[in-house]
């Protein structure tokens, strides 16, 4: 691995009682894409509270390149389940209103400039003016996938975005993210519920068990991208892998 983007060290976390975390290790190497995958309920998405400061009050240590991640946090960007735009705003607007809550200083103009930009990337070049009720499930998530780009960020931090979509447009997705990570050369950590999606999409997936959470496996596909993971025996006998440590677990929500 490269230098360390992310790096949790012995972490420990209590939210309402409930120890969510005992001793979680791990660390993301500098343009990597990591996804997180686990049980339902197990603290995926905490862990990107965590990597954000928008959680505090653990033990251990997490550092964002070297530092505490309240010094970092402009350098990070998000993409939710839930694209989150705002319905009297344009796709241009919502593109572009990352960058008015975080650089007020920056100009109208400047910030539809550089929106614009990226909606081209994900391939809404021509939908800028058209209103979120306009667009469909896919591209409202492309959107936001343009607001998060549209903050340069060193890290995207992305909560299982397409998990709310057809499986068509999902497929799709899958594969324009992977070609803007390779634009972009960004890390990327990804929660997914879905054994599919990790192996089609990650350099490595760290597998978290049931709370109190620490890292379970560790699973670094090989195969070259695009993958299929249907036709390639490789990333089979890793599907079926992972099956059988979700089995072993007891949790029988995960999507296969």
């Amino acid at each position: 691995m490269t230098q360390a983007a992310i790096t949790f060290r012995n972490v420990g976390l209590t939210l309402g009682g409930a120890r969510i975390y005992e001793g979680l290790d791990f660390e993301v190497a500098e343009g990597e894409f990591l996804c997180l995958l686990g049980p339902s309920g197990c603290g995926k998405s905490t862990a990107l509270r965590l990597i954000g400061d928008l959680l505090n009050g653990y033990d251990g240590e997490v550092t964002v390149e070297g530092r505490a991640p309240a010094e970092m946090w402009e350098r990070i960007a998000y993409v939710f389940q839930n694209p989150r735009l705002l319905p009297w705003k344009t796709a241009l607007d919502n593109a572009a209103f990352g960058l008015e809550m975080r650089r007020p200083d920056m100009g109208r103009d400047e910030r539809q400039r550089i929106a614009a930009r990226q909606l081209e990337r994900v391939g809404l070049g021509a939908d800028g003016h058209k209103m979120p009720s306009m667009l469909s499930g896919g591209e409202r998530q492309r959107v936001a996938i343009a607001r998060a780009l549209a903050l340069e960020p060193e890290i995207i931090l992305m909560d299982e975005p397409f998990s709310a979509l057809d499986p068509n447009t999902r497929s799709n997705l899958r594969a324009q993210i992977i070609e803007l990570w390779r634009e972009t050369g960004r890390t990327v950590v990804f929660v997914t519920h879905d054994i599919d999606e990790a192996l089609e999409l990650a350099d490595r997936i760290i597998v978290l068990e049931t709370k109190p959470a620490k890292v379970r496996a560790i699973v670094a596909p090989g195969a070259k991208r695009p993958r299929d993971v249907d036709n390639d025996p490789a990333l089979r006998g890793e599907k079926n892998r992972l099956l059988s440590l979700f089995r072993e677990m007891g949790d029988t929500t995960v999507e296969d």
